[in-house]
């Protein structure tokens, strides 16, 4: 049987996504390709790896067979490019990298700035994603590494197959519209039940975060705006419609006029490096990971870096 890593790939996100178009988002192909890819493994199986229920697809059992194997595959696949890179002195060649929006502004030009002074040879190359999609692209290899966050308060479970570094630890803050809360500098959540909030969806990590303090502060946020994206959540407080938690980092992405008063409880994120554990003593993995453990020791965002 002779099949390429992109139709393993594809078939492994469809075990985990259940979707064409949901692989198809994940890889950054079109649906026709994903399906172009997984009809290609399917002949070089010599057996029948989809079947179709309604307008869906799902794997049979022999399709969830070679998935499990898959993962496998594609793991020693990694080990096997970090053995040939090891074998060079010069650290060269090409890296995929997955990001949320925050890291994309405010981490990755820096980043990329110093990796390019100290390792010419190696290109880096970008993707931004939803953060909660990230350590699931770098499990199923669709980058080689990712900037991502962890919440302490709902952890993301701990995949053996995965590196995690800390890069730094933020704690949030209250962003309210200007004269909301005049002369308070600090506030318990349990004293904003009278203020609209502008909250990520509830089955986000960060939703869910946010609403497990709340939660143990013994108050229900009253959300009035289910937004994700922090500069539009910005834009909302600066508008005067309800409050949002903000961060340093979140706050450095667009200039806003709001007042910023501090919570009682403690809410943290960690902004972290997620690498497969197979992979992270590749010599181009290991050189970009240095580099941003360094921006994160020198920077005055969070605490020194370490695993997580």
């Amino acid at each position: 049987m002779e099949w390429t890593s992109v139709q393993l790939r594809s078939l492994v996100e469809l075990a985990r996504r259940g979707t064409i178009t949901a692989v198809a988002q994940s890889l950054g192909y079109t649906p026709g390709g994903v399906s172009h890819q997984l009809g290609a493994l399917e002949r070089a199986a010599g057996v029948r790896l989809l079947r179709r229920v309604g307008r869906r697809v799902e794997l049979t059992d022999a399709g969830l067979a070679l998935a499990g194997h898959a993962e496998r595959i594609l793991g020693i696949e990694a080990e096997a490019v970090a053995a040939v890179e090891r074998t060079t002195r010069a650290i060269s060649g090409a890296l995929q990298v997955g990001l949320f929006a925050t890291a994309a502004a405010e981490i990755l030009p820096l980043a990329l700035g110093r990796i390019h002074r100290r390792h010419p040879g190696l290109v880096v190359q970008s993707r931004e994603m939803d953060v909660d999609e990230v350590y699931d692209a770098v499990s199923s290899s669709t980058v080689d590494l990712a900037l991502g966050l962890d919440y302490p308060d709902v952890p993301i479970p701990r995949d053996p197959a995965l590196h995690v570094v800390r890069l730094y630890r933020e704690r949030f803050c209250l962003a309210v519209p200007a004269g909301t809360l005049p002369g308070v500098d600090s506030i318990s959540l349990s004293e904003t039940a009278s203020l609209g909030w502008i909250l990520p969806a509830a089955e986000s990590h960060y939703g869910r975060a946010i609403r497990t303090v709340c939660r143990r502060a013994g108050v229900e946020p009253d959300v009035r705006h289910e937004v994700t994206d922090t500069a539009a959540s910005l834009a909302l407080v600066e508008a005067g419609v309800g409050a949002a938690p903000v961060t340093d980092l979140m706050m450095r992405l667009r200039p806003s006029r709001f007042d910023v008063v501090g919570l009682a409880e403690p809410f943290e994120r960690h902004i972290v490096v997620i690498v497969r554990a197979a992979a992270q003593d590749r010599p181009t993995v290991a050189a970009l990971v240095q580099v941003l453990r360094e921006l994160a020791d020198d920077g005055d965002t969070g605490e020194q870096a370490q695993p997580a």
